[in-house]
């Protein structure tokens, strides 16, 4: 899995820059007018951020949804309320010693989602609420639709990923928009970060997309799909994962893509916090 949990392969306003900041919601509403996140629909109250701090636009199905609570619960993790919970006991995987939550640590850490666009710290001069604002007009301009959806094998990942290419095209659509539109917030990969990118397995175009975009896997290159394991490389361990999710993903529905969600790493290595719902602006 690549570091951003993309299986690989396969004035007063409160500054981002120097420093950490603690920001409330009462920051956000000081002197630019914006909404604050208090707010906005399953908004966290406070975060840290700081120069080493990263961003992402991922799509998380809704608060009271099936699909959130599934996940949720599958990946032992609420990143918007910060809940912990017991991951279900699957037990084919406890008969051989394995348990849900040694296989999807990865995937726990970034929480329950679907990436659009992957994290990034913010540019030179661009604070959190600038990203706030700019994320809430984009997901204003979107269309809510429903995405039929399946439990996959993705190399040696499972995943959720769209049932056909319909839906498949709709949410490269919905990502290659807000890359577009959320570029100019994003800082640039370091050259550090770059060279490890470039040691990775990437073709040509691959290459390319990650030195205009600083991420590989965007635009053409792009796949929507939702992690719900590490990589496993025993393909009867990854059986067993497959088989539960399939079994549960009929009595879960459709997802309802009916917003996005600004994920926030506070720190490298910390988990991610859904810092603020991104809802979308109207029906299909």
């Amino acid at each position: 899995m690549s570091e951003d949990g993309h299986p690989a392969g396969t004035s007063d306003k409160p500054s981002a820059l120097g420093g950490v900041a603690r920001l409330a919601a009462r920051d956000f509403a000081s002197d630019s007018g914006r909404p604050g996140l208090d707010a906005m629909p399953g908004g966290r109250g406070a975060a840290l951020w700081s120069a080493s701090s990263r961003f992402a636009i991922y799509y998380a199905p809704s608060e009271d949804s099936l699909w959130w609570r599934a996940g949720c619960h599958w990946l032992g993790r609420d990143p918007q309320t910060g809940e912990t919970f017991e991951p279900p006991v699957v037990a084919e995987l406890a008969a051989r010693g394995l348990d849900v939550a040694g296989l999807s640590r990865a995937p726990r850490r970034y929480g329950w989602h679907g990436t659009l666009v992957a994290p990034a710290r913010c540019a030179a001069n661009v604070t959190p609420d600038d990203v706030l604002h700019e994320a809430l007009e984009w997901g204003r301009q979107q269309k809510c639709f429903e995405l039929p959806v399946e439990v996959a094998s993705l190399g040696r990942f499972v995943a959720l990923r769209p049932q056909d290419a319909d839906g498949a095209a709709a949410m490269a659509a919905i990502a290659a928009d807000a890359l577009r539109t959320l570029m100019p917030l994003r800082a640039m990969a370091t050259e550090q970060e770059r060279q490890r990118r470039l040691e990775a397995d990437l073709t040509a175009r691959q290459r390319k997309l990650l030195e205009r975009w600083g991420y590989p896997y965007v635009l053409d290159e792009f796949r929507f799909h939702m992690t719900l394991s590490d990589s496993i490389a025993d393909a009867s361990q990854r059986d067993i994962v497959l088989d539960w999710w399939r079994e549960q993903a009929p009595t879960l529905g459709p997802l309802a893509v009916d917003g996005a969600a600004l994920f926030v790493e506070p720190e490298p290595g910390a988990p991610f916090a859904l810092w603020a719902r991104l809802p979308f602006g109207s029906q299909r």
